[in-house]
């Protein structure tokens, strides 16, 4: 209990130092030349998510252009989403396995959840509203392999993460552009959720919300 009490105290200490010297991190990413240093700072803005990540990878993008841009975004995001399932799997599994299997209806969708966990979190992923700490937080509480959370979570980080790291860059040089950039993501949001509804989990997914 102690080393929980503590290993959170410490998490909630870096997320305030992050809260209040947020702004001066983000202007030192626009100034800095060291990529190294960008993409640890993009794995700590994206592990204590104290600023909307979407602001982070567009103030790296802004900075370093849309390709590279994007892919410190996404290797920082998806660095973190790693270490924050780490750090509850083998912190909080089992005081979260029996808080997600307390109640039937909750335990009965943590298995529906097990049971399609890649495609799930692959396009839970691929929706850039969701907040990523829940996904990750929920994954390690459950009983998904590793393989297939870290799988998932990269591949479905990459469109969100070039969307931001994409806005960013339009901002600095044509932000008319941003409206088209949009709105070509938007397509491939209803596609993927279209995809997402006709699949195999969307079937079951509905069957057992009607049995519940």
């Amino acid at each position: 209990m102690v080393k929980k009490l503590a290993m959170a105290l410490v998490y909630i200490a870096i997320g305030g130092l992050i809260y209040v010297y947020g702004d001066a991190i983000l202007a030192w990413i626009q100034t800095t030349d060291s990529m190294m240093l960008i993409m640890f700072m993009a794995v700590i803005m994206a592990l204590f998510p104290v600023i909307p990540y979407p602001i982070v990878g567009g103030v790296i993008g802004a900075a370093l252009g849309p390709v590279i841009g994007g892919l410190i975004t996404w290797v920082g995001s998806t660095a973190a989403s790693i270490l924050m399932f780490m750090f509850i799997r083998y912190g909080y599994q089992e005081w979260g396995t029996r808080m997600l299997h307390r109640y039937d209806r909750l335990g009965k969708v943590t298995t529906m959840f097990e049971r399609n966990a890649f495609l799930t979190i692959l396009f839970t992923r691929l929706i850039p509203f969701i907040p990523s700490i829940i996904i990750n937080v929920y994954a390690a509480l459950s009983k998904v392999t590793f393989t297939s959370y870290t799988m998932a979570s990269a591949v479905g980080k990459i469109p969100a993460m070039l969307l931001f790291s994409m806005v960013g860059d339009n901002l600095m040089t044509d932000p008319s552009h941003i409206i088209i950039t949009i709105g070509v993501y938007g397509v491939f949001l209803a596609v993927t959720l279209l995809v997402y509804r006709w699949s195999g989990f969307g079937r079951s997914g509905r069957t057992e919300a009607e049995r519940l």
